[in-house]
């Protein structure tokens, strides 16, 4: 079973600029794109994204914004994403809570996976991410969290990532209407 372990930090602008520099020229860069995720209104953290590259069903399993959760992933052609959301929101009746518009630059920084974010009408996240097993989710934490501070990042604590993602799931249609 995979555990995914990761911290998140909300950042400025000019943060992200600064990190980006940083990490293209201390990590492997991996990757840029475009994504386009629904959140569904279940009961799990269930959702399904389409991005440069392809599309995916994922669950993860305990509550949002949690630093260790049970990750399951299918993915799929880029092509078959209106097919998947179809046979979630027209044949299952699965409403989508919120659509989240994200441009995503992931590095690989030694042994962890970076990425920094800027979500349009959410604004910029750094992610830092392990996936590991239960018995060394402990350890894989702590390891994120020191560098988290070699990088002179505060985490940002759960409360203010959960207050945010509930203002942006009232408001997220008014807050992407250019899109």
């Amino acid at each position: 079973m995979n555990i995914e372990v990761e911290i998140r930090s909300l950042i400025t602008k000019e943060k992200y600029e600064e990190l980006l520099k940083y990490f293209h020229q201390e990590a492997k860069f991996i990757s840029k794109d475009e994504q386009e995720t629904h959140y569904f209104d279940t009961k799990e953290d269930l959702r399904i994204q389409k991005n440069d590259y392809f599309s995916k069903i994922w669950l993860k399993k305990g509550k949002m914004h949690d630093e260790c959760r049970e990750e399951i992933e299918v993915q799929f052609n880029k092509e078959d994403f209106n097919k998947i959301q179809n046979i979630f929101e027209e044949t299952l009746n699965i409403k989508t809570n919120i659509k989240w518009f994200r441009t995503r630059n992931t590095f690989k920084w030694q042994d962890i996976g970076v990425y920094l974010d800027y979500t349009r009408g959410y604004g910029y996240i750094l992610e830092l991410e392990k996936i590991t097993t239960e018995h060394h989710k402990d350890e894989a934490l702590q390891n994120l969290k020191e560098r988290l501070k070699i990088l002179n990042i505060p985490l940002t604590p759960k409360e203010e990532f959960n207050n945010k993602f509930e203002f942006y799931k009232k408001n997220w249609e008014t807050l992407t209407k250019n899109i």
